[in-house]
């Protein structure tokens, strides 16, 4: 089901039809927001020249791939869903490695080590339709989806010509879904978790804004950047669908952690991730 874009009247639905949810046998919600941090591997191997550095002005050039569950006293939100499937595991010994992109461990077991099952998760949001965020996406098709206008459109295009691998994600074609016009969306209606639209990577990129009790604001970044080193020059990746609006993009994203005394996880970044928990451990 298509809910078009008024967040303000899904909101007040999905207010009222919370209380019965949590009834339900399933996790029990902690009491403040918390964030399941979930390795699906790496990437090596690529050329700095695809985002405009030489090699020698990156301090690492290889990326880390990261997914995330936010836990929330309402619900649940999985952000990205990794870019090994977790069918290329079965039968399989060691890592998976495919192309540039390799993973030691599947998704679904992390997830279930926090307690929770893709049946658990309330929302779904990717930060963008390339292929090595969306490897597990049809898992979470059960949940509302969250995603912008202009990101689903090219998603679900008769011939789209991207990073993109249309089978991982094409069963949330018939998810229940929130869509939004370039706009943020406060998800559970506290201010605690939300959605921002980024646009610019791709035509509806957007990063998940988490306040959390001890840890302040954390802004899931997505690939606004992919390297530390692109804040400090203002270089932006060759193959960006507009630079321009991702430029503008950043500097709504670099305002609302000044505004806010918020810490950015650049969601490729190694250095980012070798600081925080994995699952079952989590940040709040």
């Amino acid at each position: 089901m298509l809910m078009s874009t008024r967040p303000c009247l899904f909101l007040v639905l999905a207010a009222l039809a919370a209380p019965p949810a949590l009834a339900q046998d399933g996790p029990t919600p902690p009491e403040t927001p918390r964030i399941y941090i979930f390795d699906n591997g790496a990437i090596r191997g690529l050329n700095p020249e695809l985002f405009n550095f030489s090699a020698d002005e990156l301090a690492e050039p290889d990326l880390v791939n990261i997914s995330y569950l936010i836990a929330h006293p309402n619900g649940t939100l999985m952000f990205d869903a990794g870019a090994v499937p977790d069918s290329e595991f079965e039968g399989h010994e060691g890592p998976v490695v495919e192309g540039t992109m390799s993973a030691t461990q599947p998704l679904r077991p992390q997830l279930e080590a926090a307690g929770y099952s893709p049946d658990d998760v309330t929302y779904f949001a990717l930060s963008h339709y390339h292929s090595d965020h969306t490897a597990n996406a049809n898992d979470f098709a059960g949940a509302t989806w969250i995603v912008q206008e202009a990101e689903r459109d090219f998603m679900f295009a008769d011939d789209p010509d991207a990073i993109i691998n249309t089978e991982s994600f094409g069963e949330l074609g018939d998810a229940e879904t929130v869509i939004l016009d370039n706009e943020d969306f406060d998800v559970f209606g506290d201010g605690s978790v939300i959605v921002m639209a980024t646009p610019g990577h791709t035509p509806g990129h957007q990063v998940v804004a988490v306040t959390l009790a001890n840890s302040g604001t954390i802004v899931l970044g997505g690939d606004l950047y992919h390297y530390p080193e692109e804040i400090t020059t203002g270089r932006v990746p060759t193959f960006e669908f507009d630079a321009e609006q991702t430029h503008a993009s950043r500097a709504k994203i670099q305002a609302f952690l000044e505004m806010t005394g918020g810490t950015l996880w650049i969601e490729h970044d190694i250095a980012t991730h070798a600081q925080l928990p994995r699952s079952p451990e989590y940040v709040d």
